[in-house]
């Protein structure tokens, strides 16, 4: 068994979180993480109403009696969802974790401790890690130039952005960004996380709420088949390579504006991905980790498998190789 800071102080046997996935983090997928030992996490702004997140806040605590998280992530908007509200079904319902990012923590840390709320904040700057730990949060997860979703406009891959993190943050610290398999749970630990957290791997679980499709694509893709979009807007995401995102790419380049390609990113269209295993419908998100996936366990098998090879990476390889 793998015991950290990160397993020991959030109440969990396996130092492996689930990130926030819009579309995909239900309460099915939350559940089943956690009851594997992990931390599972419930995507707010995946539910259109604070009332629709508590019906799942209340369906993951019927199916599992670990911790879990929620993710809430609030990004500066001109029409911003009622962050407010989904903040306080989230006290209200004694959620045990707050995955955060976008904003500055120091505005709500106060708020989540009072009642009793560890915050995990994510970061893709060593600065802004720093930061949130100034501001009081429970633990930061590093997201390295190689993940899914937003990785940030600094380009750093996740190794050497790690292990600065760990020299400057005396938290529980999480590596994201390319992770999938036991040897990153290793390697990680040995740059100085005491955990990881993955969001691509999971999408191809048993668990995991999207068409079969979307998750045969990702256990026959490799690291070279996503695309960054949105650079030109310094807004940069990868998702995964489709005509879609080609033609994003090209709009952009050639001096288009964000409104010239709203419609083809829409969130909606990427729901329908999911629903209906339409891969050419709108923007999916995955992650370069996609290379490392070559089947679909369940969340359990997945977890223990990755626990396992890291446990025997660091026993039968490391350990014998000191001299």
């Amino acid at each position: 068994m793998l015991n950290t800071r990160f397993t020991t102080e959030f109440g969990i046997t396996a130092p492996i979180m689930q990130g926030g996935m819009q579309w995909i983090g239900k309460a099915e997928l939350a559940a089943a993480v956690s009851n594997a030992g992990g931390l599972g996490t419930i995507t707010a702004l995946t539910f259109p109403t604070p009332d629709a997140l508590a019906e799942q806040i209340l369906r993951c605590k019927e199916l599992t009696d670990k911790p879990f998280a929620v993710n809430l992530t609030t990004l500066p908007s001109i029409s911003p969802p009622p962050y407010e509200q989904y903040q306080a079904v989230i006290i209200d319902l004694g959620v045990p974790v707050v995955e955060t990012s976008g904003s500055n923590p120091d505005g709500f840390v106060d708020t989540y401790h009072a009642a009793g709320i560890k915050i995990v904040h994510k970061a893709t700057s060593i600065r802004h890690a720093v930061k949130a730990q100034s501001a009081g949060v429970d633990a930061i997860a590093m997201i390295g130039f190689e993940a899914a979703g937003h990785p940030g406009e600094l380009d750093i891959p996740l190794f050497v952005l790690l292990a600065a993190a760990a020299r400057a943050i005396t938290i529980p610290l999480l590596a994201a960004g390319g992770i999938g398999n036991g040897a990153g749970l290793a390697a990680a630990l040995a740059l100085g996380a005491d955990g990881v957290l993955m969001a691509t791997r999971f999408m191809a679980t048993a668990e995991a709420p999207i068409h079969q499709r979307v998750k045969d694509e990702l256990v026959g893709r490799d690291e070279l088949q996503t695309k960054l979009i949105f650079r030109q807007l310094r807004n940069t995401a990868r998702v995964s390579a489709n005509a879609v995102s080609d033609e994003v790419v090209a709009i952009l380049d050639a001096g288009g504006e964000f409104g010239d390609v709203r419609e083809l990113v829409a969130g909606r269209r990427g729901r329908t991905v999911y629903e209906t295993g339409d891969l050419e419908a709108g923007i999916w998100w995955a992650g370069l980790s996609q290379t490392l996936i070559d089947n679909v366990p369940t969340c359990s098998e997945l977890i223990a498998r990755m626990v396992n090879e890291a446990e025997d990476i660091i026993m039968t390889k490391l350990v014998p190789s000191i001299a």
